[in-house]
């Protein structure tokens, strides 16, 4: 992780580009850091590179000819003695989190006004395994002491990932940032942090913007054999977190056909560019089928249609026909809820075929059967192999019932606001359910308990995807994991022998993302039985242990002309956050934009395989009075990072920073090393007690104080 210590308030680092190629087994690192001078006299960058643990290193080069560059590199005790003099010294509480490491320091000096130096660094580091796949890691944080000197962030970092485009190889999978396809990224290059494409001989990632931790998995599979992988995290006086994901074998199965029906709201509050937009989407939905596929076209307003009685081949013809029969459609009427989906549902399940259904409405039932649970309960009833996809447009709409009706079918539930595309809505979920390969897949261990599974049940896997699994386990050790499906061929298992650690500071961000999909569970359960003590507690508890928004913990800071009403926040634009929902299927006690919200919110929470994903899905945003470092959310309070956790109750242990009280703290409890980078002044939560930063702090520890620590910890 790159560090820039400056002697000068002139200088700082403008940008990190940051290129890793894959050979064998061998990562090659080319990171180029940027400085820039933007005061008014010549300035002098002491550059600090801690290398990676095991790292080769290459050399490190000024790429303008005629500049001093004084470079050396250090062993990890001696990084040790240099980090803690700088922190000391500077003041620099972030350079705490990377003690232990190598280190390569060079001063970059002259540095004329307005000018710009880059230093570029090389290094080669085996790539480590994680059950059946590489991992990549790039460490990066703040390393400048900004606010003493008065400096701007660090600005963008750009990462890149080139690895062959071999079959031996699956796609690569971050669990750090989130992976967008080109063809999207291409599309809306203003809001995406990824872009992808797999040219000749090599296949290249790219997170743009990326910040913090960046983590990637690159599976290697055999030709039969799928790639079984497991990033642990495991904070010892309590259950571990397990994230497990499977990418099929490089020879995969021959693709399930399918059954597809799309079902779609006609009435008179569909009118104008709804309409328009819902003509669209049906159009794309006959794009993604493929000469193996059926379909079915059903809308309803008060009465219920079809495009043709039975299923139709998914020939030229026919789907030419089924656009014209789009074309023709109008918006008016009421909206018959029940009988659409009882149409849906009639038709025959054919063995060998995947049935799938996308449900599309904008409002409640008006005709036919009304009561929202006993429609969700006969949709339970009649389903049987059918997966139910939904989509909600608007806020005038049962979302439960939207929601239920998408997690009893094993789908999901996508709420689309007015000003968005329903079209893009649905052509993302119908481009991702093309060519199913495995279906009705379940997981199970010998050796360690897996508990609280998300996505839970049995699930499908389709081409171009991995199967992302996130895991509470009990236990530890060796244990086998095995992935039971079916396929075209018949039923298959892939199993592999993982080590599920008793105690690992590693990968904290798995606990995170399986906090943010309990919770969206959570959220639907609540809203389809209404609130009980024991899923409000358990809601309750993830959002402060873990930073996640919900309805009773909120961390977003007011930004100038927003308002807060009571527990509600008025995001403007009639968009309300962190509102009490207390809802059933059918019952809405809510107002229905908050309740619209809340269901958008939740729906996103439990489909994030990311950290980015879920600080998205949570509404989590960059902004200067929150910080995470590891699992712990900062926010501050009176001059003060306080841990979100943190009660203003017990025993609160005072100590003074850089002293000696803090760095032997930070040796005997090394998980304190991140939260304590956030700066001096600093609250951090424990089990029974608190522990402060401040000037009046201890400077030494006492034993009473280690007696303390170790009880109450």
């Amino acid at each position: 992780m790159p560090a820039c210590g400056i002697t000068s308030p002139a200088v700082f680092r403008q940008s990190s580009d940051v290129r890793v190629e894959l050979a064998d087994r061998v990562l090659r690192y080319e990171i180029t850091e940027t400085f820039v001078n933007r005061g008014s006299r010549v300035g002098e960058a002491d550059f600090m590179f801690p290398l990676p643990k095991g790292a080769a290193f290459q050399d490190l080069k000024l790429e303008i000819n005629g500049e001093m560059v004084a470079g050396e590199t250090m062993n990890a005790d001696r990084a040790r003695r240099i980090y803690e003099e700088i922190v000391r010294s500077q003041r620099d509480p972030a350079l705490l989190e990377w003690m232990g490491y190598g280190l390569l320091r060079a001063r970059v000096f002259p540095i004329a006004p307005g000018a710009q130096k880059k230093v570029v660094v090389r290094f080669q580091t085996v790539a480590p395994r994680e059950g059946d796949a590489l991992r990549v890691d790039y460490f990066r944080g703040v390393r400048t002491n900004q606010r003493e000197m008065n400096q701007r962030s660090e600005g963008w970092m750009r990462f890149v990932l080139t690895y062959p485009n071999d079959p031996m190889y699956g796609t690569a999978y971050s669990p750090t940032h989130t992976l967008y396809d080109e063809s999207y990224a291409r599309e809306t290059v203003d809001d995406r942090s990824f872009a992808s494409s797999s040219r000749g001989s090599t296949r290249r990632v790219e997170i743009r913007d990326a910040r913090g931790e960046v983590t990637l998995l690159i599976p290697t599979r055999r030709s039969a054999a799928a790639a079984i992988s497991l990033l642990a995290n495991a904070p010892g006086n309590d259950d571990g977190f397990a994230l497990l994901t499977l990418s099929p074998p490089a020879v995969r199965p021959r693709a399930v056909p399918r059954d597809l029906t799309f079902v779609i709201d006609v009435s008179g509050s569909m009118s104008g560019e709804k309409m328009r937009q819902a003509r669209q989407a049906g159009k794309q939905f006959l794009q993604s089928l493929s000469s193996m596929d059926r379909f079915r076209l059903i809308d309803f307003s008060s009465d219920v249609r079809t495009f043709r009685d039975n299923f139709s081949t998914a020939s030229r013809e026919n789907i030419r026909a089924a656009e014209r029969y789009l074309d023709d459609l109008d918006a008016e009427g009421s909206t018959n809820i029940s009988g659409a989906l009882e149409e849906a549902l009639s038709s025959r399940v054919e063995s060998g075929r995947l049935p799938i259904i996308l449900f599309l409405t904008d409002g409640h039932p008006t005709v036919g059967e009304r009561d929202a649970s006993v429609i969700a309960a006969n949709v339970a009833k009649q389903r049987g192999s059918r997966r139910l996809f939904t989509f909600g447009v608007g806020a005038d709409l049962n979302v439960s019932l939207i929601e239920q009706i998408a997690l009893e079918g094993r789908g999901t539930a996508s709420f689309v606001r007015p000003e968005e595309s329903v079209e893009r809505a649905v052509a993302i979920v119908a481009s991702r359910l093309t060519s199913p390969l495995v279906t009705d897949v379940r997981i199970r261990a010998d050796g360690v308990r897996l508990r609280k599974m998300h996505p839970s049940g049995s699930v499908d896997i389709f081409a171009g995807e991995d199967l992302v699994v996130l895991a509470r386990y009990d236990g530890s050790g060796n244990a086998v994991v095995r992935f039971e499906g079916q396929t075209t061929n018949g039923p298959v298992s892939w199993s592999t022998r993982l080590h599920f650690p008793e105690r690992s500071r590693e990968n904290p961000f798995v606990a995170r993302l399986w906090a943010t999909q309990r919770v969206g569970y959570l959220s639907a359960e609540k809203r389809k039985h209404g609130g009980s003590r024991e899923i409000n507690d358990e809601i309750r508890e993830l959002g402060e242990r873990y930073g996640i928004p919900t309805e009773f913990s909120s961390y977003l800071v007011l930004e100038p002309g927003m308002q807060r009403r009571g527990r509600v926040m008025d995001l403007g634009a009639g968009q309300q956050l962190n509102a009490p929902v207390t809802t059933s299927v059918g019952r809405a006690s809510a107002p229905a934009a908050i309740q619209f919200e809340a269901a958008k919110s939740a729906a996103a929470q439990r489909s994030a395989t990311s950290a980015m994903a879920a600080d998205a899905a949570a509404g989590i945003r960059d902004d200067a009075n929150i910080r995470r470092a590891g699992n712990v959310t900062f926010v501050l309070s009176d001059n003060v990072w306080t841990d979100v956790r943190y009660k203003k109750t017990g025993t609160v242990l005072q100590v003074k920073p850089f002293s000696d009280a803090y760095f032997k703290l930070l040796e005997v409890l090394p998980d304190l090393r991140e939260p304590f980078s956030v700066g001096e002044r600093v609250i951090v939560a424990g089990r029974n007690m608190a522990i402060e930063l401040t000037s009046s702090g201890k400077e030494r520890l006492t034993a009473g104080d280690e007696t303390l620590l170790r009880d109450r910890w």
